[in-house]
């Protein structure tokens, strides 16, 4: 926010002014303050990123890093970060020279190959801040006028369980935001052949679902594909949750198995980043895919807290 000194009116220093200019004076910085701030918080925001991405013997990751080049905003990641084993050497080698020209603006999650490496100690020494507090794998932030949760889908994390579950919903219940979003990288759902549903999300999926969260972003099955919003048990639920699935990064892509209910958009041909552009009520979404490949999906929807916000 622009500092308010800038709006002052430039008196002598000799001017002796009344309690009364004193008063509107700081009632007049009050209201271009606010309104500062109320337009900083409208302004869209973009969230772009994928998950299952590096390599050392695959150039897909580089494809994927020239979309970051020309996309600005907030990149997330999805999880298995660095192939195969997420060692301090992986990072540095296969994730540096690719999303890792974009560390500064990263707010990344966990995978299961980021846990090859104990405690997967070398993706919080390489991300550091960004990546919440050291060794839990859960953090939030606001971007704009949404709620962003970073979550950790791994099961032998060592903060996985309860704790993560009670600091969601003190977390969600303590945000005043209309809009929320959640990315991690087991998907909860997935018609994904070589991974499918993961059934260990549903109590933060439930949790998420009770809190109105609008949509979810997961990796591990490397395909691309959008659900109709669904609740914890995967009904069609038009106040429920719409996820998305971009294990997309730069990994081998997987075949498509058993379609689930509520898939209504697939493809496993294609690697690219999903780009969300976040309005203060609404949201849209793109998939974007690496040159030489044409696949993308697209399309807008409300905050399911946008009319009490209007």
């Amino acid at each position: 926010m622009t500092g308010t000194s800038e709006f002052l009116p430039k008196f002598p220093l000799s001017c002796r002014c009344g309690p009364r200019l004193l008063r509107l004076l700081a009632l007049t910085v009050a209201l271009v303050s606010g309104a500062e701030f109320a337009s900083a918080q409208n302004a869209a925001q973009v969230l772009v990123g994928a998950g299952d991405i590096a390599s050392c013997d695959s150039d897909k990751a580089q494809a994927t890093a020239k979309l970051l080049d020309k996309i600005p905003g907030t990149v997330f990641t999805a999880g298995d970060n660095a192939y195969p084993r997420g060692t301090a050497r992986q990072i540095s080698d296969c994730y540096g020279p690719s999303w890792g020209r974009h560390k500064q603006r990263t707010r990344p999650t966990l995978g299961n190959h980021d846990y090859e490496s104990a405690q997967a100690a070398p993706y919080f020494k390489y991300f550091g801040a960004n990546a919440g507090p050291a060794g839990r794998g859960y953090y939030s932030y606001d971007l704009g006028a949404w709620h962003v949760l970073s979550l950790n889908s791994n099961t032998n994390a060592a903060f996985w369980g309860k704790e993560q579950e009670e600091w969601l919903a003190k977390d969600l219940a303590a945000s005043s935001s209309a809009c929320k979003l959640a990315y991690w990288h087991h998907p909860y759902v997935s018609s994904g052949k070589d991974h499918g549903n993961g059934p260990h999300m549903r109590n933060l999926f439930a949790i998420l679902y009770r809190h109105s969260a609008d949509f979810v972003v997961s990796g591990h099955d490397h395909i691309y594909e959008r659900f109709a919003s669904q609740d914890a048990n995967a009904k069609a639920d038009a106040r429920g949750i719409r996820q998305f699935i971009a294990g997309t990064g730069g990994g081998p892509l997987y075949q498509i198995g058993t379609v689930q209910p509520n898939s209504e958009v697939r493809n496993n041909n294609t690697h690219g980043v999903i780009k969300f552009t976040l309005h203060a009520t609404s949201y849209d979404w793109e998939f974007i895919p690496i040159a030489g490949q044409s696949f993308r999906d697209r399309g807008s929807a409300e905050c399911h807290g946008a009319k009490t916000v209007k």
